[in-house]
């Protein structure tokens, strides 16, 4: 009775298979049919659910978070640390919201920032934000590179760092190298290795603030009081406080910075991302609020802000304050597990960040705005093109030869910051004008809805737009003055807006400066999206079946 069962199971199976086939079939033979052989590749859906959930997670999570919050709570003190923190929290928010409803409507192959500044608001803003993209994607693979190696250095290998640069650059890119799916699943793993570290590193700081640790010092609030809840930075009194909020809550931004976007690039290689983007974002939130804010929370409580060890983001390993934290409890051979696990997310985050800059020059090439070679593919969807062109920016790692760890470090972070800032401010301009089209066209068939839109797009935007231009406010402050300092702090702007002018003047000279709400294209390529995610959801709901017949 039962084979009896599973045969007319199976037999029904293959007939709906088919049947879905035969429906999407004709898309597929069109597009194949009338391609040239430069489009008939392309990157393939090969995330599944979890892998872009942990990706949107602990892909972005590198040294900002481990080593970069020394830095930050150096700078401002417990309160601000924690303020900071949280304030970026809650504006990131606003950001997740935005980019999850743009990019759930319409997740297609190569999907970006970029492409959706293009399509909703004007070619050149989707010109101009893709080069930056690009850029800034790309430079922060040597960054973590340079976190990597500093982090190696706290061993005292007898090895030269070029060797150390090499290997840690070799094995991202052999990472980008293969099928989207091999590295779903190695970044799936890096992800949690992180993710689970946070949480032990968590429980160990409750336990220290307990009172639980081999000195059996009850810390608790101990450090928010001596040596005291809010720093001076760079000058004293009221001013200093302001410059150490000012100062703390922007270094803080590169832990943050550009994880939303890597869930819109995933979402173009992602299984049924029209449904599954949603839960991703959704979920994502609330991670931040465990892993970052809890995260900075406990380290304000178990590290005093005026420890000479704190010597800020990418002075060494040692400088992590869990790292800290672990010494002066007197705990040994812990500190070297927590340095592995930041090697871990140094590594993991540079992996990421290919991964985003190959899918943004492949996005541009797809949209127009870059030569059509980097469309090219391998069998097995890798824009390789697009890769290498990327990765060449990793040999700027080699810099650490000539110059110290933390300076290089403290570069990129300075140009990432303000990428990262014109990013957050254009998702939000983009969505606006998104939703607006989708008002005016009367289209309510979205995915997700966040019913704190439009409200966080104007504040986040705001907020953001004026984090951009404090970003080097330090140099400014007398004595403070630094040339190289002033130059990665607010290069990126005149960069960004060259892209966007010379687009605008050279190319779309006739096109108007923002597309009419009425003509935004909301619907090329969603029927043929939504065509071929019916039959996954089908196998999905057979699969719940069949398993329920041998229940």
């Amino acid at each position: 009775m039962q084979e009896s069962s599973e045969e007319s199971m199976d037999l029904k199976m293959k007939n709906e298979i088919t049947t879905d086939l035969e429906a999407v079939g004709p898309f597929t033979s069109n597009i194949e049919a009338s391609a040239t052989p430069l489009e008939r590749t392309s990157t393939k859906r090969g995330l599944k659910s979890r892998h872009a959930q942990m990706i949107a997670l602990g892909g972005t999570i590198g040294t900002g978070l481990f080593v970069g919050s020394g830095q930050g709570l150096r700078m401002g003190g417990p309160v601000f640390l924690v303020v900071a923190y949280s304030l970026i929290t809650v504006m990131v928010f606003g950001i997740v919201t935005a980019t999850t409803e743009m990019s759930s409507y319409l997740p297609v192959p190569g999907s970006s920032v970029a492409y959706y500044g293009k399509r909703y608001f004007s070619s050149s803003m989707g010109f101009a934000l893709g080069w930056m993209y690009w850029y800034i994607f790309s430079i922060t693979v040597p960054a973590e590179i340079t976190a990597g190696t500093l982090v190696i250095q706290y061993w005292s290998p007898p090895v030269h760092n070029a060797v150390w640069i090499t290997i840690l650059m070799v094995v991202i890119v052999a990472l980008n190298a293969l099928p989207v799916r091999f590295y779903g699943e190695t970044e799936f793993w890096f992800a949690s290795i992180k993710v689970f570290g946070i949480i032990g590193l968590l429980i160990m700081a409750l336990v220290l603030v307990l009172g639980g640790g081999p000195n059996h010092q009850r810390l608790g609030f101990h450090y928010w009081n001596n040596p005291a809840p809010i720093n001076d930075y760079l000058v004293t009194g009221s001013s200093g406080k302001l410059c150490a909020f000012l100062g703390t809550t922007i270094f803080s931004m590169y832990a943050f910075a550009f994880a939303p976007e890597l869930l819109v690039v995933t979402g173009g290689e992602m299984e049924s991302p029209r449904r599954n983007l949603p839960v991703a974002g959704k979920r994502y939130f609330y991670r931040l609020v465990v892993f970052y804010v809890l995260g900075v929370l406990a380290i304000s409580m178990i590290v005093p802000s005026d420890d000479p060890k704190l010597l800020g983001g990418g002075s060494g390993a040692g400088s992590s304050p869990w790292a800290v934290a672990v010494k002066n409890a007197g705990i040994a051979g812990l500190d070297s597990v927590i340095n592995a696990i930041i090697l871990t997310s140094a590594w993991s985050a540079g992996n990421s960040y290919l991964y985003m800059a190959s899918r943004a020059l492949y996005s541009m090439a797809v949209a127009g705005s870059a030569p059509r070679i980097f469309m090219t593919c391998t069998g097995s969807g890798i824009p390789y093109y697009a890769v290498a062109a990327s990765a060449s920016f990793s040999l700027l790692s080699y810099l650490n030869l000539s110059s110290t760890g933390a300076t290089v470090f403290n570069w990129f972070v300075n140009l990432i910051n303000t990428g990262g800032f014109t990013s957050w401010v254009a998702v939000c301009v983009i969505y606006l004008r998104f939703r607006k089209a989708t008002l005016v066209q009367n289209v309510t068939d979205l995915p997700y809805r966040s019913k704190f839109q439009p409200y966080m797009a104007y504040i986040s935007g705001t907020f953001f737009f004026m984090l951009l231009l404090l970003n080097g406010f330090k140099v400014f402050v007398h004595g403070y003055w630094n040339a190289s300092s002033f130059l990665t702090s607010y290069i990126g702007i005149p960069i960004f807006l060259l892209f966007f002018f010379a687009h605008k003047f050279l190319r779309a000279r006739n096109e108007p400066w923002m597309i009419p709400s009425d003509e935004v294209d909301l619907y090329s390529g969603l029927d043929e999206i939504i065509a071929n995610e019916m039959p996954l959801q089908r196998r999905e709901k057979w699969y719940q079946k069949w398993r329920a017949v041998f229940e």
